[in-house]
């Protein structure tokens, strides 16, 4: 009797500690399939897309793909409450649009090097904000891991052994990318603790990023564009499934086991993903110091998993 109750007894941690350890293998999964982002971007822009239309293509194809998956898996996941409409706006506008518009201007007013380091802010909006809205703890093993992070970011992109002169405009739209980056794990958040499944906050952020691309997008081009052959059709698909579908529900579920700075952090696995990438699809080379980066971004993962309670 005393030995069943003590495995009742452990069942909850058992349990607890398996949710944990799927959240962080969703989170480094959604990482890793938005580190395949320049693939299907260089596919896009060689085919004479411009970054809006890429933007585009993606929400369409995803919100399209949602709503049919939804509606086959379960009907009730596609109901909101018109009440908690804010929260798929704050995902869908205020961080996916708004995010995906400076961080392309970014990359015409600065380096893709400057684009990148600045977009990587995003872990300390996070924090920063999590620990005023949502009492997250601000320990110093978050702070040790996003430097890490950071740091490796920084070494991955390359920066130093490039120009680093950056105008005013290309800063504050590079630090605007990083709040609008750092805003879907705080509206996600916001949203699941209203109890909404991954599924329908994935589906109406993007629902709400569409009614906005709408009125910015020239749509005439993309048009043509998938009109042109059956493969650019497939394109637009994979794009959506690969580095939208998939990595946002996976992300979102991730960020309903743990606490949005940690998740947050733990995306960062992405540049390393996309300097790999640029090394054995690119033949780009890989330095010393870029190296070392890879090495501070995954000991950063380390670091900050290695911290399991609150």
């Amino acid at each position: 009797m005393e030995k069943q109750e003590n495995r009742k007894g452990k069942q909850p941690e058992v349990q607890s500690t398996h949710e944990h350890i799927m959240a962080v293998i969703s989170i480094l999964a959604a990482g890793v399939m938005w580190g395949t982002m320049g693939l299907w971007v260089r596919r896009g822009t060689a085919a004479g897309l411009d970054a809006m239309q890429i933007l585009s293509l993606r929400i369409v194809v995803t919100v399209i793909l949602m709503t049919a998956f939804l509606a086959i898996y379960n009907r009730k996941l596609l109901k909101i409450r018109w009440k908690d409409l804010w929260c798929f706006l704050g995902t869908g506008i205020c961080s996916i649009v708004f995010f995906g518009y400076c961080y392309n201007r970014t990359i015409v007013l600065a380096s893709l090097s400057v684009a990148a380091i600045l977009l990587y802010t995003a872990p300390v909006f996070v924090m920063v904000l999590s620990r005023f809205l949502f009492g997250e703890r601000f320990s110093a093993r978050k702070v040790v891991a996003l430097l890490m992070a950071f740091a490796g970011c920084i070494c991955v992109t390359g920066i130093f052994g490039g120009d680093t002169a950056v105008s005013t405009a290309g800063i504050l739209t590079g630090l605007g990318s990083g709040i609008g980056y750092a805003l879907y794990s705080i509206f996600g958040r916001y949203a699941l603790e209203r109890n909404y499944h991954p599924f329908t906050v994935t589906l109406y952020t993007f629902v709400c990023a569409a009614a906005a691309v709408l009125f910015l997008n020239d749509w005439k081009p993309l048009g043509e564009f998938l009109c042109e052959t059956p493969g650019n059709v497939l394109y637009g698909i994979g794009y959506g499934v690969v580095t939208t579908v998939l990595p946002y529900i996976l992300y979102t579920f991730g960020l309903s086991k743990v606490e949005a700075g940690q998740a947050s952090i733990m995306a960062t696995v992405e540049p390393v993903v996309a300097t790999l990438l640029g090394i054995f699809v690119f033949h780009e080379k890989m330095t010393v110091i870029g190296t070392a980066g890879v090495l501070l971004v995954l000991g950063a993962l380390v670091v900050l998993n290695g911290e399991t309670k609150k």
